[in-house]
């Protein structure tokens, strides 16, 4: 093998492992940090390995509420993910199919939804959770995170169901599907790949949100992760460890969702590959 192409897939294989090292760093700190001593924290010089070993904040993040906060957000994240697949899918499938007068400015006027910032619309969201009965429930937090994560959702499934070709579904239909078994059988495995992915941005989007959930949920037992997490800070006074450790434990669910999914998105695309 030429000298000249050994040294390029070198080169490549190093590029490679710094974007992986670049990208693993601030993760590898949190877990680090979370261990540490109070004096290698607070240290000027960075402490990359630490002579001491602690565990007890890990224990601490669970006396102060881990354990029924990860409940809460597993709870809106699930709820918020297959509600809003189910939504975002019918939603897709209408505008990608079928017409309908003013098509395009309805998907324009569905997006504009995202542009509305979410802090200007706190005090009027909070005046209808009190008139419904809303606050401090986990119905009322996977509600609103579905008024904000659909629209893009939407948009991004209709690009899915528009390259599907009608043909697929015509020939269902033709062997005797009506038009949900054809969608179910035929369609949805195609688009497989963009429900994966639709399916990380609710779940994302339930489970890191803080605004929402820091002002709707004032009892401590209905409280989500984002919100729980603000127990190890105080006025002038932030217990970094605590923070790091409670950090660490709450990105692990991510991750394991992230992997599950991952598998889903990968055998959706062979799929597409193989039947489109």
């Amino acid at each position: 093998m030429p000298a000249r192409r050994v040294l390029g897939k070198v080169g490549i294989y190093v590029a490679a492992l710094a974007l992986v090292a670049f990208a693993l760093l601030p993760f590898y700190w949190m877990v680090l940090t979370s261990v540490k001593t109070d004096a290698d924290i607070i240290t000027e010089t960075p402490v990359f390995w630490p002579d001491e070993i602690n565990l007890e904040r890990y224990g601490l993040a669970f006396e102060r509420g881990f354990g029924d906060a990860l409940v809460n957000s597993l709870l809106v994240a699930t709820t918020t993910v297959l509600a809003g697949l189910v939504l975002a899918a019918f939603a897709a499938y209408v505008l990608a199919r079928f017409e309908m007068p003013l098509r395009r400015y309805l998907l324009l006027l569905v997006m504009t939804v995202q542009m509305v910032p979410l802090i200007v619309l706190i005090i009027p969201l909070y005046g209808i959770f009190v008139d419904l009965h809303l606050l401090n429930t986990f119905y009322g937090l996977v509600i609103v995170y579905l008024a904000f994560a659909l629209p893009l959702a939407i948009y991004m499934l209709r690009g899915f169901f528009a390259s599907i070709p009608r043909e697929l579904e015509d020939a269902a239909m033709v062997d005797g599907c009506t038009r949900m078994q054809a969608i179910w059988k035929v369609v949805l495995p195609l688009v497989a790949p963009g429900l994966a992915a639709t399916s990380i941005l609710l779940f994302i989007t339930a489970w890191n949100e803080f605004i929402i959930a820091l002002n709707f949920t004032t009892d401590t037992d209905a409280q989500t992760l984002p919100v729980a997490l603000t127990r190890f800070t105080g006025r002038g006074l932030v217990d970094w460890g605590g923070v790091m450790a409670f950090s660490t434990m709450m990105v692990i669910p991510v991750v394991i969702f992230f992997l599950l999914v991952h598998r889903r998105l990968t055998t959706g695309l062979v799929l597409g590959a193989t039947k489109g």
